[in-house]
C-alpha cells in the first residue's frame, strides 16, 4: 500500500512539472475554491449537508476497499457511485433550483420599499385578527426565488392585499382555507395553494401541518412565511427552514420588515440588547400547534 501511495505522488510530480502554468492553474484553483465555498454556503443548514457528508462516506469506502483490494466491497460501491451525475441532480434537485434562481437575481426590479412597507402592515394586521378568533392560515411572501409553481397550484387571485380578504379566505368555511395564501409583488397572487411539505425529523413534536409546509417552501426558496395556528391561535414566521414561535403583533412586524429587506436565508434577530435572550430561549420551545 505504502509503494502504490508512493508511486501515485510521483506520478502526481511528474503531471505538475511537465503542464502546471503558474497563471492559468492557480486561476483555475481559485475559481475552483470559490465556487466550492459558494455551495458549502448554500447548502449550509439544509437537509442536503447530510445527504453530502453521506455520500463522502461512501466515497471515502470506496477508497478504502481498493487500498486494502477488497474486490466485492468495491464492486457494489461503484455500482452504486457509478451514475454519479445523476445521483447528485436526484439528490439535490431542490437544492440546484434553488443555486440557478439565486445565479439569476438581480435582473429582476425589487418591490418598492412603500408597497413592502404595505404588504407588512396587511399581514399583521390580518395575523393579529386570525389569531384571535383562532382562525388557522398559512402566508407565503415572495423575495427573489419565484414561486410560479406554488401560485399554479393554486387558485388565482392577482388581488390587491387586504386584511379582509386574507381574513376571508382562512374562515374554516371558505373552500380556499386549507390551502397556502401566495403574496407576490405586493399582491395576493393566490390562494388555496399547495406547499412542499419538509422531510425534516428534527423539527420539534407537535409541528402540524402547516408549519412543517412552511418549512418545506423555504427549504426550496427563500419566501417568508406567516403561520397562525388554529389550535393554540400563536403566530410564527418561517424562513430558510427555521421556525420563531409565539410572536406579537411588533415583533411580527419588525422580523418581517427586516426579511424583506434581506437577501440571506437566515431570520433576522427579532429583539435587540438584553431582551435578545431571552426572547431567543422562549422561541426555542413551542407550545404544541396542530395545524
Amino acid at each position: 500500500m505504502i509503494e502504490w501511495l508512493w508511486s501515485v505522488i510521483q506520478d502526481f510530480g511528474v503531471y505538475l512539472q511537465d503542464t502546471y502554468d503558474p497563471f492559468r492553474d492557480t486561476l483555475d484553483i481559485a475559481l475552483v475554491t470559490f465556487g466550492i465555498y459558494w455551495l458549502l454556503t448554500l447548502l449550509r443548514g439544509t437537509r442536503a449537508v447530510q445527504i453530502l457528508v453521506g455520500l463522502f462516506v461512501l466515497i471515502g469506502a470506496l477508497v478504502a476497499s481498493r487500498i486494502f483490494e477488497l474486490v466485492t466491497t468495491g464492486l457494489i460501491l461503484n455500482a452504486l457511485l457509478a451514475p454519479g451525475v445523476i445521483i447528485l441532480v436526484v439528490l439535490f434537485q431542490h437544492d440546484i433550483r434553488r443555486a440557478l434562481a439565486r445565479m439569476g437575481r438581480g435582473f429582476f426590479r425589487p418591490i418598492a420599499a412603500e408597497q413592502e412597507s404595505q404588504v407588512v402592515e396587511v399581514v399583521v394586521r390580518a395575523a393579529q385578527s386570525m389569531s384571535q378568533r383562532r382562525i388557522g392560515a398559512l402566508i407565503v411572501l415572495e423575495r427573489e426565488t419565484g414561486l410560479a409553481d406554488q401560485i399554479e397550484s393554486g387558485i388565482t387571485l392577482d388581488a390587491e392585499a387586504s386584511k379582509e380578504l386574507i381574513v376571508s379566505i382562512f374562515v374554516p368555511t371558505s373552500p380556499l382555507h386549507d390551502g397556502a395564501v401566495i403574496v407576490q409583488r405586493g399582491r395576493l397572487a393566490a390562494a388555496g395553494a399547495i406547499l412542499p411539505l419538509t422531510l425534516n425529523a428534527d423539527l420539534p413534536d407537535g409541528v402540524g401541518t402547516r408549519h412543517r409546509a412552511a418549512v418545506g417552501i423555504t427549504e426550496e426558496t427563500d419566501a417568508v412565511v406567516v403561520v397562525v395556528s388554529e389550535e393554540t391561535a400563536s403566530i410564527s414566521v418561517v424562513m430558510g427552514g427555521e421556525i420563531i414561535y409565539g410572536l406579537d403583533g411588533p415583533r411580527l412586524r419588525k422580523v418581517l420588515a427586516e426579511a424583506l429587506g434581506r437577501t440571506g436565508r437566515e431570520l433576522p434577530a427579532l429583539v435587540e440588547g438584553p431582551e435578545a435572550a431571552t426572547a431567543a430561549e422562549g422561541n426555542t420551545a413551542p407550545a404544541r400547534t396542530a395545524s
